[in-house]
């Protein structure tokens, strides 16, 4: 089979044992840098894939995909705007809802808590609660029971269990002859839910819309329209629709408004990683050069023969470069395989390592999460493998650049 000159002598040098190990050593630990770095890249672009979905997924099970309210805070004619945006054909689901914040007391703990009244056969269009119920279920709310479901981590915290009673602290005021006082409710706990969030389930507690309307005195009025729509990513260009559709003064805002810094924190964390950790390829990739450099001191009697048997400097830079080439393949090689298998395994070898030292590397209490999901995209593969890949290559030409300089008679003058 032929086989080009510069490629068969680069790859006879590269399966060579070298009477110099240290430059073996070099060649093994730029192989090894190289893979080390591709592996990191790949699975640390795979957890923020990951992290950053699972939160989306989380957030916007619980959030709004688009909110429909007005400027003056209530929404008086609710029931018209649901008709219109649910003829939408990208409109899934509607619901309206009331959010106001107060103070959820049992016994000695007191919590400040976000309150949402909902319409509990409607709210299952546009949320996941209703699939995230610990206990109790989404139907028990009923309007006049003063029912309150509440996320797991607020009634651990208040320490209660469904059929406990708390204590809603409206900012409402009531004005009696002692002056301005806060307004009171009791309300029996029907449900727990724990959609995996922190800050909703440490926070958040359902009530029904027409309690809501009578504890917060907004009489038919409510915060706004929840909307759920068929594709998350258009969401922004739905609701710009919904706006021009509709008549009257409406604020419409989607789920990317409400949350944009927070995304574009996550978007700049990736870029920021990628080019540090690509910095540990590239600090591999460039030990080619100490190696080659090296081995082009060491064959410089072998240079001098081959150029004086006719080699070209274009042949002798193709040798040199062959030889680098095939460190950051094989380096590339084992870093793409070592990466896509961890990323595809990083849900599980995590726990067990948490398990094994009894430890939590996401506390629930500190970050969004507590576990730490992956998600491999293959673009991203693609990307790193190339780049890591090319700077190998171009590692490879100041070495191949130098060996096509040699002068034979230089070379052969003391041998």
């Amino acid at each position: 089979m032929y086989r080009p000159l510069e490629l068969f002598i680069g790859l006879r040098y590269t399966r060579a044992k070298r009477r110099n190990h240290f430059i073996s050593f070099i060649s093994a630990t730029s192989m090894l840098g190289i893979a080390l770095g591709v592996t990191a890249l790949i699975t640390v672009l795979s957890v923020m894939n990951g992290f950053e979905t699972e939160l989306r997924e989380r957030m916007l099970g619980m959030a709004a995909h688009a909110t429909i309210s007005t400027y003056g805070g209530t929404l008086d004619d609710w029931q018209t705007v649901e008709e219109a945006v649910s003829e939408h054909p990208k409109v899934i689901g509607a619901a309206p809802y009331i959010q106001k914040e107060g103070m959820l007391i049992h016994g000695q703990q007191v919590n400040g808590s976000l309150i949402r009244g909902v319409l509990p056969d409607e709210e299952k269009e546009v949320s996941k609660v209703a699939e995230s119920m610990v206990s109790g279920t989404l139907a028990s709310l009923e309007a006049g029971g003063f029912g309150i479901i509440l996320g797991s981590d607020l009634a651990r915290i208040l320490g209660v269990l469904q059929g406990d009673k708390v204590t809603l602290v409206s900012p409402s005021a009531n004005v009696s002859p002692a002056g301005m006082l806060p307004r009171l409710k009791r309300f029996t706990v029907v449900g727990i839910f724990r959609v995996g969030m922190y800050e909703f389930d440490s926070a958040l507690g359902l009530i029904h819309m027409q309690d809501a309307q009578r504890l917060f005195r907004m009489d038919d009025g409510v915060t706004g329209v929840r909307l759920k729509v068929d594709d998350l990513f258009r969401a922004p260009y739905i609701s710009r629709e919904l706006a021009s559709e509709m008549s009257g003064i409406y604020q419409v805002r989607d789920w990317t408004q409400y949350h944009s810094n927070f995304f574009r924190a996550i978007q700049t964390e990736k870029t920021v990683m990628f080019v540090i950790l690509l910095l540990i390829v590239a600090v591999a990739a460039f030990n080619i050069v100490s190696t080659l450099v090296m081995v082009v001191t060491d064959k410089q009697t072998d240079i001098a023969i081959l150029r004086t048997l006719g080699a070209t400097p274009k042949s002798i830079m193709g040798v040199f470069m062959v030889q680098g080439t095939l460190i950051g393949f094989v380096g590339t090689l084992l870093g793409l395989i070592g990466g896509v298998a961890l990323a595809l395994n990083v849900e599980n070898i995590v726990p067990a390592i948490e398990q094994l030292f009894g430890i939590q590397f996401l506390p629930a209490d500190v970050y969004y999460i507590s576990d730490l999901p992956s998600e491999l995209h293959g673009s991203d593969v693609v990307n790193i493998t190339v780049i890591a890949f090319l700077l190998s290559v171009v590692a490879t030409l100041y070495p191949a650049w130098r060996a096509s300089r040699t002068q034979p008679a230089e070379a052969l003058r003391y041998e």
